[in-house]
């Protein structure tokens, strides 16, 4: 019960979440009755509206139908309009609606509840492009002398126009009252200052002594390598001033956070916006999209736009005001560094898992050159289990069983014979260690994760045949059972099932986001390991068959005369020594298997040491 409340709960906020974010793409802007403005964070257009409102009447009377028309009138490529909101407000008191609509067109248009009144408010119902709208409004019994229709339009979802002042309609026979005055931007919008564009972009220079730096990879200048994603920022007086770099379709972000999990940070995006870049403050509240910041809390801002470099700089207050919901800046923080794909103004989920830094950084504190990592810890350790598992004991167990069952006959371990209990201990060590792999990225995500295509399946397949494995071996029959057949045929099924599909999660999970190896670096080590197992085992293999029979090469020579035909003559006879041959043999598949063995945990050590350094 608990576990569905909380799962209510977050799929509750993830939904508030990203209706905010994405600008109500659908129309159900009830939020936006009273003030008509969408509440995208961004402010409003202070350009004139490329927009007309019309009115096919200039008076009314109680029950009248008066049709209002909004319509685009500039020409081109921005001659529309995605989203929209009309209303009709008391022309001499704009805070109180009047009178309720009728749709003209019910596949663009639709009816909302302003004020407790039903069809108080008209607005779109998709964000496809419209040129024109059109809908009847209806006088009621009681109306004011004068009304007036104001219109909000939304081109983009940061470039939109609040309250556009339409005409005034006045009741017959009524003086009407002075009209409220309307400009075309929101009556209550913050003031904001402009951001400026910088003419060249910065550098790291200082980085470590001057300022402090968080980059990847580790030591590259955002003024010369395009691909440089890079942070910084220095103490001036009371303020911090903040420089973010980094390719990127549509955004680069940092975020400060008192742990090394999403949620419960304090965000600043640089989004692009077709050729310039909003610069904004936001908030984290889970693994969703940003809530932007209505708040102006940033100062001196400056962007740059160059070879799908976005680049911003900002200053802002160490110490936010009381109204200000922002981290302090002279805490201990956790950075965060995100960039990818945004719509309309909607950021979409990062194109690579977030450079965290690896330690907690008080922002006010000396300057240093920081160190981080796209791959949580958790992953990591995921990725080595997986890799000790299924690259090296299992085929080392299985090489051993294949192989070894005749070798070592006259030794015993507890009772069992050698190549037994090598085969089962390192068995046993490749279940246990998947197991403790499969568990961490539950334990990291927090259930299941959607976007990792096929790996997870592949994943619960290969950990289920891990364990069908041992289960299986408890219930083996004696070797001269009748039945014993069937149990070595199931036996060597699973296991190679177990073998194969686990390899092809191997090799899907290092392209991963949480544990994204260098290519084509890691795919060729990958691979150079599978061979090196295949390599070993057909050596093996041909050998058993007789096909290379290095044993009947080693003999041991032993000489015997005798006279032959009664003359002083000796024969020479070379008698082969069967023993011999057979230890000869034995030191064979030896020596291949220690060729084997020092080959794999060398090439391990290499794919271990790649994933410790991502």
């Amino acid at each position: 019960m608990e576990v569905l409340m909380k799962t209510r709960i977050v799929l509750v906020l993830t939904a508030l979440c990203i209706k905010t974010v994405a600008g109500y793409p659908h129309g159900q802007v009830t939020e936006s009755c009273e003030d008509m403005a969408p509440h995208h964070g961004h402010d409003p257009s202070t350009l004139d509206p490329p927009y007309t409102v019309t009115a096919d009447k200039s008076q009314f009377s109680t029950g009248d139908e008066i049709q209002v028309t909004v319509r685009a009138d500039s020409s081109g490529t921005e001659a529309y309009f995605k989203g929209f909101l009309i209303e009709a407000r008391n022309a001499g008191n704009h805070d109180e609606a009047v009178g309720s609509f009728r749709l003209v067109d019910p596949t663009i248009s639709q009816l909302l509840q302003c004020n407790n009144k039903d069809g108080s408010a008209v607005s779109h119902t998709s964000k496809h492009h419209k040129t024109e709208v059109q809908v009847v409004w209806i006088a009621p019994e009681d109306p004011p002398s004068s009304v007036r229709f104001l219109v909000t339009v939304l081109r983009r979802y940061g470039e939109f126009w609040v309250k556009i002042p339409g005409p005034v309609v006045t009741q017959y026979g009524v003086d009407p009252s002075p009209a409220e005055t309307t400009i075309g931007g929101s009556s209550d919008a913050k003031t904001t200052t402009a951001s400026s564009m910088m003419s060249r972009s910065f550098t790291s220079e200082g980085c470590g002594s001057s300022k402090s730096c968080l980059r990847d990879p580790d030591g590259c200048n955002p003024q010369n390598d395009t691909w440089c994603h890079f942070l910084s920022f220095r103490k001036e007086e009371t303020s911090i001033m903040f420089e973010l770099s980094g390719p990127a379709e549509g955004y680069v972000s940092f975020a400060l956070s008192l742990d090394k999990w999403m949620g419960n940070d304090d965000v600043y995006l640089c989004m692009r916006d077709t050729n310039r870049v909003d610069i904004k403050a936001a908030f984290v509240s889970g693994r969703t999209h940003p809530e932007i910041s209505t708040e102006n809390v940033l100062e001196d801002t400056a962007w740059r736009l160059a070879d799908g470099v976005i680049q911003c700089r900002f200053r802002r207050a160490i110490i936010p005001s009381d109204n200000q919901k922002r981290f302090p800046l002279d805490q201990l923080y956790y950075l965060f560094m995100a960039h990818g794909r945004a719509e309309d103004g909607q950021t979409h989920r990062h194109d690579r898992q977030p450079l965290i830094s690896s330690n907690q950084k008080e922002l006010t504190g000396d300057p240093e050159d920081l160190t981080g990592s796209r791959s949580p810890l958790l992953i990591k350790y995921h990725g080595a289990f997986m890799s000790i598992a299924w690259m090296s004991t299992v085929s080392a167990g299985v090489i051993i069983a294949r192989h070894f069952k005749p070798d070592w006959p006259g030794s015993n371990v507890l009772g069992q014979k050698v190549w037994f209990q090598l085969h089962r201990g390192l068995m046993t060590l490749t279940v246990l260690l998947t197991l403790v792999g499969f568990v961490l990225p539950f334990i990291y995500r927090g259930g299941w994760s959607k976007r990792a295509g096929l790996h997870p399946y592949l994943g619960c397949v290969v950990m289920a045949l891990a364990v069908i494995q041992p289960v299986l071996a408890l219930f083996r029959p004696a070797p001269d059972a009748s039945r014993r057949y069937i149990f070595n045929w199931m036996h060597f099924g699973t296991g190679t099932s177990a073998q194969i599909v686990s390899v092809i999660t191997v090799f899907l999970g290092i392209h991963q986001q949480a544990l994204l190896l260098p290519a084509p670096w890691s795919t060729g080590l990958l691979g150079l390991i599978v061979v090196w197992f295949v390599l070993a085992d057909l050596v093996l293999e041909v050998h058993r068959r007789g096909f290379l029979p290095i044993g009947k090469y080693f003999k041991n020579i032993k000489i015997y005369t005798e006279h032959i035909n009664s003359e002083d003559k000796e024969e020479i006879m070379f008698v082969h020594d069967e023993s011999e041959s057979l230890r000869a043999e034995s030191c064979f598949k030896n020596i291949i298997l220690t060729v084997y063995l020092c080959g794999n945990l060398g090439l391990l050590m290499v794919l271990l040491w790649t994933i410790s350094s991502v």
